[in-house]
């Protein structure tokens, strides 16, 4: 093995630029506070980070009613402390921003009991055997739990330009820190390495050990003086009024105030302290703060892509996450108000950040990015966010580095890890270097395993790292071995030994107070010394494989036993009682656990699913969901409660993909991907049928109940529909099998029930990805033989996407659908004909499910319909006619929306995340939709905004032209009487003046633009309509037009599907094209084709206007010949022919991209 691992040294920063730097002075709270807080994010998204109301906060006082946290010392009279404090601060000649008072002073009140207002000692007092501080004792500024962020001057730092600069790292080197010598009793190997020396540490004091009140302020005067202390918002207290971490109603449409599930990649972090009982752990691209004691949730809003990981200060205060995709960031939140007071955009240009950690004085932070050339960036997050203090870029051979640890003795020193390289880090202002000292299974001849996480141990230069099969390597200083081993810390390390610890599989390694502390995948939470003798250890949470173990943060916690309680005993002979803090055990399976360790007792906060999410149905009369995911858990939600109401966990492999209540909630039909169909009792969760149906051999993509509960339909991934009937007979089986039909040839997109006109008979339709919608005669069907009543193809080019009934806010039945090119289209309910076609939201992606929203009075005028895209979820009002200020979006889940419901009484929406497992609520905010619709304007104001240069624009002034043109073509262009002017055109001339538009569309799509207006009067008049003013035609053409203008893939897709390979790629040959012209799809008269490409080539007179005179064909097909090459390509076609200029931009930009 080679002693000299390989080192690497990052460029230093300026001379000039650390100086200026350091004598930065402090900003103004107000202005720090506002530039922390931003975030701008896309208005698209509608994403925001901005600070929440204090109705949302969540009151540490109100966190656990039982427990009392001191007054401050404002509430009553002020001891000699506080009043020398102020002296100071009143006599100091520049007052930089500190923490408030009324914080620091409950914060040292659960430290320090000396204090005379303190007469209220309740069970969150200090403890008994601490002795109280002196009253003429100087108070420090902020207790030690307070070292936040920020700048903070000192009386020295005011001749800072006189005095020798100094590094801060030396800053830090001079506070003096307790360390008593550790025993090497009982070390397992090589006990002579393992004594260490009583040395001077650099970094914070130690929080493993206990300090007495008067050396706790020395010690934190000292570290005030030598490091800078951030301002931080005020405290929630006791005396606030009482809020809800739930969130209050936004000034957006929709705003998320539940998620149901839970990412068990990212490890949960436990935030509790005296005030509060809180975890926080992510769900897709939010966090969430969640009071485990009260069942409530603040949700911390602001990535756009999910967190992939998280870090939180020692003290629990200051929490960082950070998201992995698209303009990712890292935002620091406060996490006593929510609050985001620092964003740090930019941490990667390939993808976000993959693992974070913060020292324990909260006031760095180190990233790790996500690119395949990761970077390893320090950022002092109070003062800058935008560029990082020094950082280092890693080599790719070395793996993705996925874990950060600072040595909490040292913060100058960190270390990181893949699965196979570990590598330390020794930094300083703009300095960074790293070693990566090599080992393999050969070095010690034994298999070392895929490195999990890493530590530096305490009191001592070492560091552990534990691997997938239960070893622990030991890193130690790479210098000669001498009889006084040194405890400095040194990046420059070698692997000392490799210690078998145990033999499963090693998941956590982490240190709280003076102990190791090992999580394995049997689930089994171990306890070590710093020699690593095995001191306590739980086996019995049956939690699953444990991920993360995170400890609760009490100031005044200390390590004796007490009369009282009943602490586990260690494994010692002497059996003493085994105190340490509460901790959180998070594992693979998603289930969370909250240990109180006096007691040894478990508390299960979470258990969530653990696979991807699709099942999801709203119960149709309570406020009841229903949950399902790929493992196998069925869960119902009484989801204004909060509460899971009754469920079940099916067998291995039966995989739930669909479910729907009944319109009488009595029974829930859930869809496996098995192609299995069970019937449940909506309570119980029990089996209704004897053996469950088998008769589809795909997945059940879809399911659902007729109105009256009397047919069940399912779609499967075969393309096919199964109905189910309602038996009669009281006893058995509720429902019966009745058929299958396979009337689609691609996958179903959606199927639907209704009710017959004039009836209640039922009716069913389905629509597939091959356009065509089908409706089922359930009537005349019998067993084994379910009948068709139409099949109609309602798209000729777009691919639909899903399908509803449009609300009775008009006199006809219309039937809404989507398609892949952001259009809705409405068809009559009987005729199938097409009626309306309207732009639809244009968020990224194409809508891809709807849902009415529900309403006490279906008839009134006034509705709305929720709707998902591919990531987003939003709202649109109703009637549809194309304005865009009528609908909103924001990000539901980055990783796509598998799922959308809404709730019965319309004031909640549901979106399951699919792979993300988890499931959003939002609540519904129909006055914030209708202030956005008000605000877009009116009438043709919206629609003006959407032509090129608006309602001032070269293209409106165009089409006034053209409609003035249009008259005179339909008077005729030779006619001699006087023209009669007309705000008016006919109809018949709507398809030239869109082509003059630039809007070129097919004989389908000019049928139904004729068909949308002629009949567009007809219920209340009874006539057609025969003419169109400039509004409505304005309308028309925005609704119509592509949502994104000409497509030149298209064109390339044609030719590459048609073409032949030749030397300048794939072409059509001549006479080839020309067949194809007039035999496929809407095929050209050889007339109309000489007319079009002679006119295109350049041939004919005026453009080849056919109303100046007749079309000569004679010479037609010899220029046409002449003109067009043997072999046509898409570039020739789209530039020479057709005169795009965009297509060849287009591929030059290709190119350019692939080169």
């Amino acid at each position: 093995m080679s002693d000299q691992p390989e080192r690497v040294s990052a460029s230093q920063l300026d001379d000039a630029e650390r100086m200026s730097a350091r004598s930065a002075s402090p900003i103004d709270d107000a202005e720090r506070m506002s530039a922390r807080s931003a975030s701008p994010l896309n208005d698209a998204t509608r994403l925001s980070a901005s600070p929440i109301d204090d109705g949302d906060l969540k009151s540490p006082g109100d966190a656990d009613e039982n427990l009392q946290s001191p007054q401050p010392d404002d509430a009553g009279r002020k001891s000699k402390s506080t009043i020398q404090a102020e002296a100071e601060e009143e006599a100091a000649p520049s007052p930089s921003p500190v923490l408030d008072d009324e914080i620091l002073e409950e914060r040292d009140a659960n430290i320090n009991a000396g204090d005379d207002n303190q007469v209220d000692e309740s069970e969150d007092g200090p403890p008994e055997d601490m002795e109280p501080e002196e009253e003429d004792t100087e108070k420090p500024e902020g207790g030690e739990e307070e070292v936040l962020t920020g700048q903070r001057e000192s009386e020295e730092e005011t001749h800072k330009h006189t005095e020798e600069p100094q590094t801060e790292k030396q800053k830090q080197r001079k506070v003096p820190t307790e360390v008593e010598p550790q025993s090497s009793e009982g070390m397992p190997e090589n006990e002579d390495l393992f004594e260490t020396q009583q040395s001077q540490l650099s970094g914070i004091s130690e929080k493993s050990k206990p300090q007495s009140p008067t050396l706790q302020t020395e010690t934190l005067d000292s570290v005030q003086k030598s490091m800078t202390i951030p301002e931080a918002p005020r405290l929630p207290t006791p005396d606030r009024r009482e809020s809800t971490m739930e969130g209050t109603m936004s000034n957006t449409a929709l705003n998320m105030i539940w998620s149901f599930g839970l990412n068990r990649s990212v490890p949960v972090l436990n935030l509790t302290d005296n005030t509060r009982k809180v975890i926080m752990y992510t769900c897709a691209h939010v966090g969430i703060l969640y009071d485990f004691k009260s069942n409530r949730q603040h949700i911390l809003q602001g990535h756009s892509s999910p967190v992939y990981c998280t870090c939180v200060s020692e003290d629990k205060r200051w929490l960082a996450t950070g998201d992995k995709g698209k303009d990712s960031m890292v935002i620091v939140w406060d996490t006593y108000t929510g609050i985001p007071v620092q964003t740090i955009f930019e941490i990667s240009k390939d993808g976000g950040v993959v693992s974070m950690a913060m020292t324990p004085d909260a006031r760095y932070l180190a990233t790790l990015s996500a690119e395949k050339k990761q970077v390893l960036a320090l950022w002092n997050w109070t003062v800058d966010g935008e560029t990082p203090m020094c950082k280092v870029e890693l080599k790719p051979e070395f793996g993705i580095q996925n874990f950060i640890f600072f040595n909490p003795e040292d913060i100058h020193y960190l270390v990181t890890n893949s699965d196979s390289q570990v590598i330390f880090y020794e930094w300083d202002t703009g300095r960074m270097e790293y070693f990566a000292p090599p080992l393999t299974d050969q070095d010690f001849n034994k298999p070392v395993g895929r490195y999990s996480q890493s530590i530096f141990q305490l009191k001592s230069s070492r560091a552990l790292t534990a691997t997938s099969i239960g070893n622990l390597v030991v890193w130690d200083s790479n210098k000669p071995l001498t009889k006084v081993v040194s405890a400095e810390p040194s990046a420059n390390k070698k692997a000392l030994k490799i210690i078998k610890l145990q033999d499963r599989g090693i998941n956590v390694l982490t240190v709280t107070d003076r102990f190791i502390v090992v999580g394995d995948v049997a689930g089994h939470v171990k306890f070590f010394d710093q020699s690593l003798k095995l001191v306590h250890w739980y086996q019995d949470f049956h939690l699953g494989p444990v991920s993360s173990v995170s400890f609760a943060y009490y100031p005044e916690f200390q390590p004796l036993a007490k009369e009282g309680t009943n602490f586990p005993p260690d494994a010692t002979i002497e059996a003493k009682q085994f105190v340490i803090q509460d901790f959180v055990v998070g594992s693979s399976i998603a289930v969370f656990g909250n240990i109180t360790a006096d007691g040894s007792k478990v508390q299960i906060i979470h258990r969530e699913h653990d696979a991807a999410i699709h099942a999801l149905a709203p119960h149709p009369v309570k406020p009841y969901v229903i949950i399902g995911s790929y493992s196998g858990l069925l869960k119902v939600w009484d989801y204004e409660k909060k509460e899971v109401l009754v469920s079940r966990v099916f067998d291995k492999g039966n995989l739930i993909r669909c479910c729907a209540y009944d319109p009488k909630g009595a029974y829930i039909a859930v869809g496996f991907v098995n192609g299995m169909v069970r019937i449940l009792d909506s309570i119980t969760l029990d089996d209704e049928l004897q053996e469950p149906f088998r008769y589809a051999r795909d997945a059940i993509t879809h399911i659902e109940f007729s109105h009256d509960s009397r047919y069940l339909a399912t779609a499967d991934g075969e393309y096919t529909v199964s109905v189910f009937t309602k038996r009669k007979v009281v006893e058995g089986d509720p429902y019966a099998y009745l058929g299958r039909y396979r009337a689609h040839y691609k996958p179903i997109r959606d199927i639907m029930f209704g009710v017959q006109l004039d009836s209640s008979v039922p009716r069913l339709l389905s629509l597939g990805e091959d356009r065509v919608l089908v409706e089922y005669d359930l009537e005349n069907s019998s067993k084994d033989d379910l009948k068709l009543a139409s099949v109609d193809r309602i798209e000729q080019s777009a691919v639909p996407q899903c399908m509803t009934w449009y609300p009775p806010i008009t006199k006809e039945h219309f039937i809404v659908t989507t398609n892949d090119q952001y259009k809705f289209k409405l068809y009559n309910s009987t005729t199938k004909m097409c009626r309306k076609t309207i732009l639809g939201p244009t968020y990224g992606s194409p809508v891809q499910r709807i849902s009415i929203v529900p309403t006490k009075d279906p008839a009134q005028d006034k509705r709305y319909m929720a709707y998902c895209t591919k990531d987003k979820v939003g709202l649109h009002i109703l009637p549809l006619n194309g304005n865009p200020h009528n609908a909103m979006a924001l990000i539901a889940h980055p990783g796509g929306v598998a799922y959308m419901v809404t709730s019965y009484d319309g004031k909640y929406v549901f979106t399951a995340g699919g792979s993300d497992a988890s499931v959003h609520m939002w609540e519904i905010n129909i006055n914030a939709l209708e202030a956005q619709a008000k605000l877009g304007g009116e009438d043709l104001i919206p629609f003006y905004g959407l032509l090129d240069g608006g309602r001032e624009g070269e293209l409106f002034a165009e089409l006034e032209d053209y409609f003035y043109y249009a008259q005179i073509r339909s008077q005729g262009v030779n006619a001699l009487d006087k023209r009669k002017v007309s705000t008016n055109i006919s109809l018949s001339e709507v398809p030239f003046v869109m082509r003059a538009m630039g809007f070129y569309p097919s004989e389908q799509e000019i049928e139904d633009m004729l068909n949308e207006v002629k009949f567009s009067k007809y219920v209340e008049t009874g006539q057609n309509v025969e003419d169109i003013d400039l509004g409505d035609f304005i309308k028309l053409y925005i609704n119509h037009r592509p949502a994104f203008g000409l497509s030149p893939e298209k064109l390339k897709w044609a030719f590459e599907t048609l073409g032949m390979p030749t030397n300048q790629g794939k072409a059509i040959e001549r006479g080839d094209l020309l067949d194809l012209l007039q035999s496929q799809g809407e095929h050209m008269t050889e007339y109309e084709l000489a007319e079009y490409l002679t006119t295109l080539l350049g041939f004919n007179p005026e453009g080849g206007s056919s109303e100046l005179h007749e079309f000569d064909t004679s010479e037609a097909g010899d220029r046409i010949d002449q003109s067009l090459p043997q072999n046509i390509t898409a570039e020739m076609f789209a530039s020479e022919v057709l005169g795009f200029s965009v297509f060849t931009d287009v591929v030059a930009k290709e190119e350019k991209s692939d080169g």
